[in-house]
């Protein structure tokens, strides 16, 4: 078996090996107090009394200093934390001498991080996977020798020539030397089924050779490579925990004040300070503080499963709440791989025309410029020679030939700036026209077809039946071709011609709120950062848009805004349901302890019980992405409400 096949399963469990020393590390209060709690049980079996005393002010005594310690930390951040009960609950049963209760409650207390860490490390199994996936070795050709040498994924240079074995991992972004080649994507892109590709088609690192070995070259280093990129979210999602426990917070002082009149009025009733204990016994908040991280962490790994990185968790509580969505039109509405189908001459011909913008657009960024120029070199026209040009962002290119003249591609009002008034074409769903003017006159129009994704119309109704009340289409494009596009996938609002600055402003004044905001190209990257929360299509690489997001769909399928959209709203659901049976368990635990009927050591074991189900309960979210997946053209939709 290949070595690179090997790499990444022995890095995933050494780094299994790793965490797992880390965690038991980090959990020497925990082993502590599990060996108080079992030298005061056996104190408590024998009947020595004194023993146990001593064991339990020890054990609860330190635990007690380093919780303080750390409440006091949170109140300087404005956190309220819900440990307060917890180290309320120990006093309470040091002062009526119920020991064992008392380190019952201490193990749950530092026990109950463990179990969080627990489940969260299984709710991100998915983010972990891929982070273990990443390519480690390629094997790089050796220009004199022609021997394969196994070096370090680091040490790729461009324009290496790499082997790739059957089954290995490409290494690198690049370009097919082999005649043909089949890779499985599946791993980035979502898609199941194998792509097969022939020299010159760019390949992207991540990705799996399924057929025979074949030869490539490295277009990009390691680090700036598609799957690094993507490693790079991913690492930031898993970094990203603080964050999540807010929907908990919210809940924090009303159960520490319900929790306490409880426990004050049994006492005052009944007389007995051992109610006091008792109630509070059974009202330590782990099920509030487990709940919540571990759902939203089980909502990360099920919107990954789905080939959606989210980069924080609190990004879930926005998806959840989304009442408008702006979409950019090409690249995310439609395919963003379009075709020249058509030049209309004007003061020149239809080669001339198709010359000069395929000179000017060599030196552009924009999705448009690669197919005129690809046009211009299958029909083998030679193109005049550039000496300056410079791109005038949302504009076009402004082009000087070496004869002097002066050569826009770009916009009709780009155009207009120099012809003046100009005819525009009668414009198809998805088709674009590209302007080109030389000197002062319009030397012809260009239209190019770039196809509307195939699940664009349905994404948009299914956000709409999730109670999206506003959705419009915010793009770069001309008037015509947006608005035969947002027709075409029923969007009624449209903003055309915009630059990447009235995208911001159109976005930010959008209402109702939260608005989500889906892009995908550079000048999306402002207008993704200012919405409430920005997803970018990254499809065949991530770009600046993928930086400046909060989720990013790896895959390029748009139908995917629809899916983290679902997962988000169960997510917060699930964590919701959570919270709210932990509550009501332990707001009845509270009543029969009340009453006097559940002694403190019973109700610190049931208390246990509770926090197993709730995090039970939020594990769901595990499974949050299988309401979204598609069963053909029909999907499942979470009711509203």
């Amino acid at each position: 078996m290949p070595a690179q096949t090997i790499a990444p399963r022995t890095l995933e469990a050494s780094h299994a090996m790793s965490s797992t020393v880390e965690f038991l590390r980090n959990r020497k209060l925990m082993m502590f107090v599990l060996v108080g709690l079992a030298t005061g049980v056996m104190f408590w079996l024998t009947g020595a009394e004194m023993a146990l005393g001593v064991t339990a002010y020890l054990v609860l005594g330190i635990v007690i200093v380093i919780t303080a310690i750390d409440m006091f930390k949170d109140l300087m951040r404005g956190h309220w934390g819900l440990d307060i009960l917890a180290v309320i609950a120990m006093i309470a049963t040091l002062a009526v001498q119920e020991y064992v209760a008392g380190l019952i409650i201490a193990l749950m207390l530092t026990g109950g991080e463990a179990l969080e860490d627990l489940a969260a490390r299984r709710a991100s199994r998915e983010l972990d996977q891929l982070l273990s996936r990443a390519p480690a070795f390629a094997g790089r050709i050796h220009q004199v020798t022609g021997e394969v040498e196994r070096i370090a994924i680091e040490e790729v240079k461009v324009g290496d020539e790499l082997l790739v074995r059957s089954s290995e991992i490409l290494p690198v972004d690049g370009v097919l030397l082999s005649d043909h080649a089949t890779i499985d994507e599946s791993s980035v892109t979502g898609e199941p089924i194998p792509v097969n590709y022939r020299a010159g088609d760019p390949l992207l690192s991540g990705t799996v050779n399924s057929t025979t070995s074949f030869t490539m070259r490295a277009q990009k280093v390691a680090a700036d490579s598609n799957y690094a990129s993507i490693v790079r979210l991913v690492e930031e999602a898993v970094d990203s925990r603080a964050p999540m426990v807010r929907l908990a917070d919210r809940y924090a002082v009303p159960f520490t004040i319900v929790s306490l009149l409880i426990a004050g009025f049994a006492w005052f009733l009944s007389g007995d300070p051992v109610r006091f204990a008792e109630v509070l016994v059974v009202a330590t908040p782990c099920p509030l503080l487990i709940a919540t991280p571990v759902a939203f962490m089980g909502g990360m790994s099920s919107a990954a499963k789905l080939n959606v990185i989210i980069k924080d968790g609190g990004v879930l509580e926005v998806l959840a709440r989304v009442r408008a969505v702006a979409f950019d039109k090409t690249g995310t509405l439609t395919e963003g791989k379009a075709d020249v189908v058509e030049i209309h001459p004007a003061a020149r011909t239809v080669d001339e025309t198709l010359q000069l913008a395929a000179a000017a657009e060599q030196y552009s960024v924009h999705v448009f410029a690669d197919p005129i120029v690809a046009s211009a070199r299958t029909q083998q026209l030679e193109l005049p020679e550039v000496v300056t040009a410079d791109e005038v962002a949302t504009n076009g290119v402004l082009a000087s030939l070496a004869d002097g003249t002066s050569v826009r591609v770009g916009k009709p009002s780009f155009i207009e700036e120099v012809t003046g008034p100009i005819d525009r074409p009668v414009l198809s769903a998805g088709e674009t026209a590209v302007y080109v003017s030389v000197g002062d006159e319009l030397a012809g129009v260009i239209i190019l077809s770039d196809p509307i994704r195939e699940q664009s119309a349905e994404t948009v109704s299914r956000l709409r039946r999730a109670g999206v009340a506003e959705i419009a289409m915010v793009t770069g494009d001309i008037t015509s071709t947006a608005e035969s596009v947002a027709h075409a996938v029923d969007i009624q609002t449209v903003h055309a011609e915009t630059t990447p600055q009235t995208k911001v402003r159109i976005v930010q004044a959008m209402r109702p709120r939260p608005v989500l905001m889906v892009g995908d190209g550079i000048n999306d990257a402002p207008v993704l950062a200012a919405a409430d929360v920005g997803v970018a299509m990254a499809g065949r690489g991530a770009t600046v848009a993928s930086e400046s997001a909060a989720a990013v769909i790896t895959s390029n399928d748009i139908a995917r805004v629809a899916d983290v959209a679902y997962v988000s709203r169960r997510t917060v659901q699930i964590a919701l349901q959570s919270i709210w049976m932990g509550i009501i368990i332990s707001v009845g635990l509270m009543l029969v302890a009340a009453f006097g009927y559940l002694p403190a050591v019973v109700g610190a074991l049931l208390q246990e019980i509770v926090d197993l189900v709730a995090i039970l309960s939020a594990l769901r979210a595990l499974r949050a992405h299988r309401g979204a997946r598609r069963e053909g053209p029909a999907r499942r939709e979470m009711p509203v409400g």
